[in-house]
């Protein structure tokens, strides 16, 4: 039995010697596996779109040209302007309202005077015109952009390629003031020489002179492989990414596509999808010990009573949302037959949207950031191209699906990024919370002024900015 024992022991060990090796290689080589592929970064799948009127030819390859366009007006298009605008119908305002039930008509009453005899818009087309435009046929439509690249150039130093994306309702000529202190930093003191652009701006297809999409399911994926597609076309390889607002949207969309062709990524609104217990209880918890759960003291500033500045104010300002993302060709009907409701509906977030206050003034507080020159030039750029129902569209596209199906939401963007926080924007991000999606974060600022539309409100500040964040990543 003795010796019976001493076999079976040495079976055992026998056995043991061949297992626990091979036991140790296989969970090694799991282990192994399990760490290359955490360092996998998960794309969003770039795949293909036709947006053309009827099917997608079968045969033929699609015209890759790259074709200069250039703005023009005629008698006839402000003959009619001029006409609408004279038949305007208004609605006296409530005594006191302010900017509270939307754009005062007392002062909207002001606004059209001032566009119907001071306005020039063969001035502004001119203006316009100023930056090289272009037009290019992608998955069937055309897309518009300007082009704008440094006069200058300092010896030895790369020029980098920047696409910068607007939103609603913007559109390209929102960078008009940003561009000169990106391709001409040094002159503008914003750079010693060592930093310069060439800026590219598309219009999101829908929006202004960008064809609108003519099948259904056109959203910010599809924009972000366009545009992709786009400077692809132009002949760049590796390029940074600006935006704000769907600009966002549609950039980190990009990062996430081809993370491989994105050097860098620069938002002034930041999409933050992921919510839950853990959100819930930095929320509950940052009220009391902010540094408890990583929020700053001005972030807790900024986000602070939370009901108040993350429920009802978000509820004010997105009546229109909802119309948009639901049915936005019932009421784009009317936006695209009169100039005047038009501009009230477009001007009202470039008052409020600014500033929060401004709902209490009753211009709006318009004319304290801005010039009515360059209100109305973003107005007549969807009016001049009908294009006020097909933008409005973009939000249903993006938004009637459920937000948990959608890829882009479960992929992190990897790329270097830059976070310009500006303190009366729609909603506020902490760093802490945007680097759940954002897992390369750079930089991020508090900026000290300025709301959504950043480029056109506060160029100065953001084009530091950017260079700022490109600065750093470029000695990464």
């Amino acid at each position: 039995q003795t010796i019976l024992c001493l076999l079976r022991s040495f079976e055992y060990s026998q056995k043991n010697a061949v297992l626990v090796p091979a036991a140790a290689l296989g969970v090694g080589g799991m282990l192994v596996y399990w760490l290359r592929s955490r360092r996998k970064i998960k794309t969003l799948e770039m795949g293909d779109g036709w947006w053309g009127s009827g099917e997608r030819p079968v045969k033929g390859k699609e015209d890759e040209s790259i074709r200069p366009f250039k703005i023009e007006t005629s008698d006839k298009e402000i003959e009619d302007l001029h006409r609408r605008l004279d038949q305007a119908r208004y609605a006296p305002p409530l005594e006191g309202a302010a900017f509270h039930y939307g754009f005062n008509s007392n002062y909207l009453r002001k606004v059209v005077a001032y566009w119907r005899n001071q306005f020039d818009w063969r001035k502004q087309v001119e203006v316009l015109n100023k930056y090289p435009h272009f037009l290019t046929t992608i998955e069937g439509i055309d897309i518009h952009f300007i082009h704008v690249k440094p006069s200058y150039v300092p010896h030895g130093r790369a020029v980098q390629p920047l696409l910068m994306v607007h939103g609603w309702p913007g559109s390209f000529y929102e960078f008009y003031k940003i561009i000169p202190l990106l391709t001409e930093p040094a002159a503008h003191g914003l750079s010693e020489g060592d930093l310069v652009f060439e800026v590219i701006c598309p219009s999101i297809p829908g929006y202004g002179f960008s064809e609108a999409p003519h099948q259904k399911g056109f959203d910010s994926v599809a924009t972000a492989r366009i545009f992709h597609k786009l400077m692809n076309r132009l002949g760049f390889k590796e390029y940074y990414l600006q935006g704000g607002d769907w600009g966002s949207q549609v950039t980190t969309n990009m990062a996430q596509m081809l993370p491989q062709s994105v050097k860098g990524l620069h938002l002034n609104m930041v999409f933050v999808g992921k919510q839950g217990l853990g959100r819930m209880i930095s929320v509950m918890l940052g009220a009391y010990v902010p540094w408890l759960v990583g929020l700053s003291r001005e972030d807790a500033r900024r986000v602070y009573p939370f009901i108040q500045k993350n429920i009802f104010d978000l509820l004010r300002e997105s009546g229109y949302l909802h119309i948009q993302a639901t049915k936005p060709d019932t009421a784009g009907c009317g936006l695209n037959d009169s100039p005047v409701g038009l501009a009230a509906y477009i001007l009202e977030k470039f008052s409020t949207w600014t500033d929060k206050s401004f709902l209490h003034k009753d211009d709006g507080g318009l004319e304290s950031k801005y010039s009515l020159d360059d209100l109305l030039t973003n107005v007549m750029i969807y009016w001049v191209t009908s294009s006020i129902v097909s933008s409005m569209r973009y939000y249903k596209e993006n938004i009637t699906k459920n937000p948990s199906l959608d890829a882009y939401v479960r992929i992190g963007v990897h790329v270097p990024t830059g976070i310009a926080a500006f303190p009366q924007e729609l909603v506020h991000t902490p760093h802490v919370w945007a680097k759940e999606a954002f897992k390369n974060i750079v930089t991020y600022s508090y900026m000290p002024r300025g709301g959504h539309f950043a480029a056109f409100e506060e160029p100065k500040l953001l084009a530091q900015d950017i260079i700022h964040f490109v600065r750093k990543v470029e000695k990464l």
